[in-house]
């Protein structure tokens, strides 16, 4: 525990970097075997592996890494599919590198999210009269009606079923009870009741009778407590029904409660065990209610249960996830003091490698060490918020790399380094890119980083009618790229927490269709890239945060919350024009105003001239 009664939470690089059991992979053969056992056992001829957990959350407790203690992969997003006689994982874009180097060949066949879909493989794969199983706590509902699609056109059966890995995986670790703490008015900015009587309120005007939350960052949002169950982000594994006359039932783990925390929450939220769970579902169909469901983020079984017991669902989004993303003004006071802190560190992170890379071996594992351990002297600091992506040369053309003792490579000279990192703040939710020329670099790298920073700009610039999606924002950060025949392949912004998840709902900012206006007290990353496979990477990364445009007009804008220092060696001042350039010195003004007084001597000097006007 620290000084501030919140528990101190674990950042090491090698706890992202380490399989199931401390194994590099295991031995996946043998588990195969035992999983088609058990698969053979249950009257199967195959069962899908999500990499997911009964909340849908990005990061899941080790006792829930499926996928990985089956297949070898650790990437944050993936599924696979076991038969009898073969097996696929099926990865995005961004995992591609990493799953040829974590799962093997000859066991798995890799298919690339681009290529096939998981639901077409199974309808070309899938024998005519199969059963394929799936666990309905780890599906969503529509997951499991797009996989009943794809077996009834393979002329096969989609059933429901204990998890087989559950029974096969005998050293598999206990369920986290990391004990929860609350988080205090002073950052959350709104009172419990208040957020209740918000949502409540909510669901009276539609007429709604209850709504079944099951993602851990709404429960902590709308009850004003955090844990440590899950890597990285400051969540209780729980679930929870808010009612319409304000009051909560919560399902956790009595263990990790205490006195205090049943005081914070008050007599209107009823602690109960996760085992009754099930039986409030019931009555609630019992009662007749109308029963909100988000049905992106709600596990089958749950759907499944309502439907039996004869509750009317209203499928819908989780009712806190936007009020959750529209911080309030003490919230958004907190992030900027949280962003100036961390922003200290990382322009002495900075400045230490301007000295370091060219003078002594400095690896990309040993850098990446190095700015947490400067992050970690910080007020208020409780850990990263993902695990660093430090990459150097062609490491950062992956655009998800995570540095492993295969992959550790030296900051060379003449390469660039890409360093996306982020840290868990009581006050607030970090997450930077910095691209840095090691040396001297070369002039198409000069062109491309350049080509990237008027992306950042253009939409850190922009002005916006009230209404505008992130979608529609979207093209001003790829226009440069797209003139000279480019692009980058993954989002150009997501939304962020309040010392909560670093990818928040429901907002972001893609060229993928997105319907939700941006709104005053969102944050989202303003992130373009360019990768050259087997090169190098670049990519700029701040957070900003929608605001009110000018007074009297129904506009929106950017307010920029990161401040750190942009490679000035990697800027092609002939490209920019004027507006480009004064926007990037009046940004560098700013941060030797803010970051300036925070750092040491030593980095002051450095600092002036590392934001010396263009």
């Amino acid at each position: 525990m620290t000084a501030a009664g919140q528990p101190a939470r674990k950042t090491t690089m090698a706890q992202d970097n380490t399989n199931i059991n401390g194994k590099p992979g295991g031995d996946i053969p043998a588990r195969l075997r035992a999983l088609r056992g058990e698969i053979d056992r249950l009257g199967l001829d195959g069962f899908i592996v999500p990499r997911s957990d009964a909340h849908q959350g990005e990061y899941v407790a080790p006792s829930s890494e499926r996928l990985t203690w089956i297949s070898g992969f650790t990437g944050s997003a993936g599924l696979a599919v076991v038969l009898t006689e073969q097996a696929a994982i099926f990865i995005d874009g961004r995992y591609t590198l990493q799953a040829q180097a974590e799962v093997p060949f000859g066991l798995f066949q890799h298919c690339p999210l681009n290529a096939t879909t998981a639901m077409d493989w199974v309808t070309k794969t899938l024998p005519a009269g199969a059963k394929l199983g799936y666990d309905p706590w780890l599906l969503t509902p529509g997951q499991v009606s797009r996989y009943r699609v794809a077996c009834i056109k393979a002329g096969a059966e989609l059933l429901a079923t204990a998890n087989p890995i559950d029974t096969v995986w005998t050293d598999r670790p206990a369920p986290p009870s990391a004990p929860v703490v609350i988080h205090d008015n002073a950052f959350a900015g709104i009172p419990v009741a208040d957020k209740r009587q918000q949502i409540a309120d909510d669901l009276s005007a539609q007429k709604i009778d209850a709504a079944v939350l099951t993602g851990t960052d709404s429960i902590a949002w709308l009850l004003n407590i955090r844990g440590n169950d899950v890597p990285f982000t400051p969540v209780a594994l729980a679930f929870a029904i808010i009612h319409a006359d304000g009051g909560v039932d919560l399902f956790i783990d009595a263990a990790k409660l205490s006195p205090a925390i049943e005081r914070h929450l008050g007599a209107a939220v009823r602690c109960r065990a996760p085992d009754a769970f099930g039986d409030a579902l019931d009555q609630l169909g019992e009662q007749g209610q109308t029963v909100r469901l988000d049905p992106e983020t709600t596990a089958a079984w749950v759907e499944q249960r309502l439907e039996a017991a004869g509750a009317t669902i209203n499928s819908g989004a989780d009712p806190c996830q936007l009020p959750k993303a529209k911080k309030t003004a003490a919230q958004l006071d907190g992030i900027r003091a949280a962003h100036r802190r961390d922003g200290a560190s990382l322009t002495r992170f900075l400045a230490w490698l301007s000295d370091a890379a060219p003078n002594r071996d400095v690896t990309e594992a040993a850098a990446a060490d190095k700015l947490e351990q400067l992050r970690q002297g910080n007020d208020h600091f409780r850990g990263l918020s993902f695990p660093t992506i430090s990459g150097a040369g062609a490491n950062a053309a992956v655009v998800h790399y995570r540095v492993s003792d295969d992959t550790n490579s030296p900051l060379t000279d003449g390469s660039l380094y890409l360093l996306d990192s982020g840290a868990q703040y009581l006050d607030g939710t970090t997450d930077v890119t910095r691209t840095v020329a090691i040396g001297v670099p070369s002039p198409i790298m000069r062109r491309h980083f350049t080509l990237v920073l008027q992306g950042h700009i253009a939409l850190a610039a922009a002005r916006f009618p009230e209404g505008t999606s992130g979608s529609q924002l979207d093209v001003l950060a790829r226009r440069a790229l797209w003139a000279e025949g480019l692009d980058y392949d993954h989002g150009t912004g997501h939304g962020v927490g309040h010392y909560l998840g670093v990818h928040e709902g429901p907002h972001r900012i893609s060229k993928h269709p997105n319907r939700i206006a941006l709104e005053p007290g969102m944050v989202v990353s303003n992130e373009p890239g360019y990768y050259e496979t087997g090169a190098y990477g670049i990519r700029i990364e701040n957070l900003v945060a929608v605001i009110s445009g000018e007074p009297g007009e129904k506009t929106l804008a950017f307010e920029t919350l990161t401040l750190a220092p942009i490679d000035r060696a990697l800027i092609d001042t002939a490209m920019m024009t004027a507006d480009e350039i004064a926007w990037l010195d009046a940004y560098h003004a700013r941060v030797m105003h803010e970051i300036g007084p925070l750092v040491d001597a030593a980095t002051a000097k450095w600092l002036k001239q590392a934001a010396a006007p263009l």
